[in-house]
């Protein structure tokens, strides 16, 4: 007979039990603030066709997508990213809306990259869009509700670092960067590659002293001094607006009391090329990469028949759920419920007393002993004597196991129905505290 099967495929993990718990708690911290902001649920296919994610789109790289075919031979994609799937709704759904469309979500996102360095192919999303609002409020709404989002969940020590494209994409034209060696120069400096983009502009013969102004974008990060840096080393128009827009955003952003999470980064890109506007990610200790992202893409709902700008983010749970852990503050999940250990023949007794738990609003598991507790030495308390909120017993070492999966259940109590009809009243916590 073969071994069957018990591993999961490479970049892929279960959760369970507490950390599934916790994971839980965390992501309803999250949405519980998107929907106070008046965010309304959306949720969309797992997978889409291949052209909602094409390079026609400037989401994630086609090698990096799973793909595969439907009986009617068209290509299909498990989503790597949710802003296409976004846009695409809104056109379809919302086609003749003139006024703000707000979408919240939360879902899986799937890459299939080799280059991972031990990171997740497939890592749960949790965001938000606000479609037709070109505003800059509406930009400030957006990073806003990520600070107040990240400190629900037990973040306090992060930074929103803020950049703007068109800040870069000015100084691309300007030098004359055809649109090929603008997305590599873009890669280069995404990935703080100084070399790499310094030999770029020299084998692409840009002009020195537009090449030195691009080279110095890796520099112009830090508080909203920065802004006023990166002004004095340009004189296009297209990347003067930018910084306008960022002065703009940080006064919206003072309003809303969160600029102390906040600073700016010129040299801030991504990889996602839609993007058209303010860029912004979310930076803690205890992980390498961002645990949020985001920015403006005021045309990509254009790919699908809607003009209208956006600006949207992500909150990568998994990423966040490391940080947080690493700097012990997750949440913590209070034991509720109870255990219902029963003997043979008590198992309508259990039933009644799991139904009148549940009525009350306590989680309650019924759980048939193996092991009469009373052949251990120790008589359960009567069962009238216990309801009266009389002090548990000590546990009989025959309870021993159901009192540690009452604790890796997260139950608070465990109430033991003996062969003789008495019920035993354990406090789980005490019980296993120090083993």
């Amino acid at each position: 007979m073969s071994r069957p099967l018990i591993h999961t495929p490479e970049g892929v993990r279960d959760i369970y039990g507490t950390e599934y718990r916790t994971k839980l708690t965390v992501e309803d911290r999250l949405h519980h603030v998107l929907s106070s902001f008046g965010y309304q649920d959306i949720q969309t296919p797992t997978f889409e066709f291949f052209d909602v994610f094409g390079s026609s789109i400037g989401t994630t790289p086609s090698r990096e997508l799973y793909k595969f075919f439907d009986k009617e031979g068209n290509t299909l994609v498990l989503r790597p990213d949710f802003t296409p799937s976004m846009a695409r709704c809104a056109a379809k759904y919302f086609m003749g809306e003139k006024l703000p469309i707000r979408f919240s979500y939360q879902g899986n996102t799937f890459t299939n990259t080799s280059n991972l360095r031990g990171r997740l192919k497939e890592v749960t999303q949790i965001g938000a869009e606000l479609v037709q609002e070109p505003s800059v409020q509406a930009d400030g709404e957006m990073i806003a509700m990520l600070v107040e989002a990240l400190r629900a969940a037990g973040l306090e020590d992060f930074q929103v670092s803020v950049g703007h494209v068109e800040y870069f994409k000015g100084l691309c034209s300007l030098a004359g960067l055809d649109e090929e060696t603008e997305l590599e120069l873009r890669e280069l400096i995404s990935g703080k590659n100084f070399f790499g983009a310094q030999e770029l502009l020299e084998n692409s013969q840009v002009r020195r002293d537009y090449a030195q102004v691009l080279l110095k974008v890796y520099d112009l990060s830090g508080p909203v001094s920065v802004l006023e840096q990166a002004a004095g080393l340009v004189d296009n128009e297209r990347s003067l607006q930018a910084v306008e827009r960022l002065q703009e955003l940080y006064q919206v952003l003072c309003q809303y009391g969160v600029e102390k999470y906040v600073s700016f980064d010129l040299g801030l890109l991504s990889k996602y090329n839609y993007y058209t506007g303010i860029v912004f990610k979310a930076y803690t200790y205890g992980v390498g990469d961002a645990v949020a992202k985001g920015g403006r893409y005021d045309r990509l709902l254009g790919h699908f028949g809607k003009d209208a700008a956006a600006v949207g983010f992500v909150v990568v749970a998994d990423d966040l759920l490391e940080a947080l852990s690493r700097q012990n503050r997750l949440p913590d999940g209070k034991p509720q419920g109870v255990l219902i250990v029963y003997e043979k023949n008590h198992f309508a007794d259990a039933l009644k007393l799991a139904r009148e738990q549940r009525a009350a609003g306590v989680p309650a598991e019924l759980m048939p002993a193996e092991t009469e507790a009373a052949d251990a030495g120790t008589k359960a308390e009567p069962q009238a004597k216990a309801a009266t909120g009389t002090e548990a017993n000590q546990a009989p070492a025959a309870l021993q196991p159901y009192l540690e999966a009452a604790a890796e259940h997260q139950q608070k109590q465990l109430l033991y129905l003996d062969a003789q009809g008495g019920m035993q009243r354990i406090d789980v916590s005490q019980e296993t505290a120090g083993r």
